[in-house]
């Protein structure tokens, strides 16, 4: 008896151990119609492998690996948001993989001057994404408005409650467009440029997918969005268009194994694929549109589809080393006076774009408007007064303070931000009222 209950325990064992070996944990911020794809592709290509996606937004993909990494239980991390991916090297959480020559040959080192695979071959690019504006056509025909073209439109007073976006703490891929804004104006005109959008914003919504539902469902007019959102829904047929401003970066979105993954092989099977011909056409799906990093495919990509690589964009280099050195600076100053703040800077605009119409009438009536002019223009600096200067801002010992866990230093901080947000909201509407 003892005997068959020695033997029954270890083929339970055995069997446990083969099924644990026969899977592949993968950690993604995807939608599923992007990884369920993939997964069905894959196991059909190697039926004795079972993949297992944990869905996770950026930052708890990397809070998460950080929070496992003396006993990992997942095998690969696969988002959009390159400078997680950067963190994650840094600190040591990613294992080096050397791609097959038949593969690695197909893909171009960079897309313009960006690369696509770590120099280091710690992630590899699988798939380029540009980060753009959707909108709903028949939601901007209701409400007679002009599609918007470049960052700057967004700024415009006849877009106030119409827009949405998510915020770059709760989502890489906006934090990554937020990071193009600010280094495609600068520091200083491109915090204004992103104050004076907020304050059109119906909303700042928890996850960045929010923001192509609310359009798609006209919940709101235009969105800040990455653009596989926009492409996929255009190949829907749904009445929604997307355009790339000129300054937008065309990053890739990544693939990394994680350092000690309990299956190994299988993960590096699944990059194989991933980064194969076969599995980057899948990308062309319309569920999916997304971006290969394989240039001769876009010869059968569908009709319409972007090209990045005969795209014309700005000349401005996106830096992501910089992006990835003051992400949790960036995450911060934009929660403190936008995120949280959001009623607040909505109302000081809407008083704003009130008084400037009140200033209209009275140029067109030959009016002195020298005074309510000069108020307005206060106004507007207390909306979007940045506290931190671009020296700090760049200064990575400062930007030590906001890394992972808050410090004394970005608890201060936070503190004195929120006490002037809430400050310079309330006198910029209290300025726009002067103006009768």
């Amino acid at each position: 008896m003892r005997q068959k209950i020695v033997l029954s325990t270890l083929f339970l064992f055995l069997s446990v151990m083969v099924l644990a070996e026969s899977q592949l944990i993968i950690i993604t911020s995807f939608p599923k119609d992007l990884f369920e794809t993939y997964k069905r592709a894959f196991e059909t290509k190697y039926p004795q492998i079972d993949v297992v996606v944990r869905s996770k937004k950026t930052s708890a993909a990397v809070a998460y690996i950080r929070e496992t990494a003396k006993k990992p239980n997942s095998d690969l991390i696969w988002a959009s948001a390159v400078d997680a991916f950067a963190v994650l090297k840094e600190e040591g959480l990613l294992e080096t993989y050397e791609l097959p020559d038949e593969i690695g040959e197909s893909i171009p080192e960079k897309i313009g001057t960006y690369p696509i695979h770590d120099p280091d071959r710690q992630y590899f690019g699988g798939a380029l994404s540009g980060y753009g504006i959707m909108w709903n056509e028949d939601y901007l025909e209701a409400y007679h408005l002009d599609p918007p073209k470049e960052w700057s439109d967004l700024t415009v007073p006849a877009y106030h409650g119409h827009l949405a976006m998510s915020a770059p703490s709760r989502s890489g891929t906006t934090h990554l467009t937020v990071e193009a804004i600010l280094q495609g104006y600068g520091w200083e005109k491109g915090w204004e440029i992103l104050f004076s959008m907020c304050g059109n914003m119906s909303v700042i919504t928890e996850r960045s997918f929010g923001v192509p539902q609310g359009i798609i469902s006209g919940e709101f007019g235009i969105g800040v969005v990455i653009d596989f959102f926009g492409l996929s829904a255009v190949a829907s047929g749904l009445p929604v268009e997307f355009v790339y401003p000129s300054i937008t970066p065309i990053v890739p979105a990544s693939i990394g194994l994680i350092k000690g993954a309990p299956h190994m092989e299988n993960a590096r099977k699944f990059i194989n694929f991933f980064l194969s011909r076969e599995g980057q056409i899948l990308l062309f799906d319309s569920k999916i549109s997304r971006l290969p990093v394989i240039p001769e495919l876009y010869q059968a990509a569908p009709q319409g589809f972007p090209n990045p690589f005969k795209m014309k964009r700005s000349e401005t280099k996106f830096d992501v080393q910089l992006s990835q050195q003051r992400y949790g600076l960036i995450n911060s100053i934009f929660d403190q006076f936008i995120t949280f703040r959001l009623r607040g800077l909505k109302s000081a605009w809407s008083e704003i774009h009130k008084a400037e119409k009140r200033i209209e009438k009275k140029v067109s009536k030959n009016q002195d408007v020298t005074a309510l002019r000069k108020l307005i223009a206060e106004a507007k600096v207390l909306v979007t007064q940045i506290p931190v200067a671009e020296a700090d801002a760049n200064d990575p010992e400062y930007n030590q303070h906001f890394a992972k866990e808050a410090d004394k230093v970005q608890i201060q901080a936070e503190i004195e931000w929120d006490v002037t947000a809430k400050k310079n909201y309330r006198l910029a509407k209290e300025l726009a009222k002067k103006v009768k």
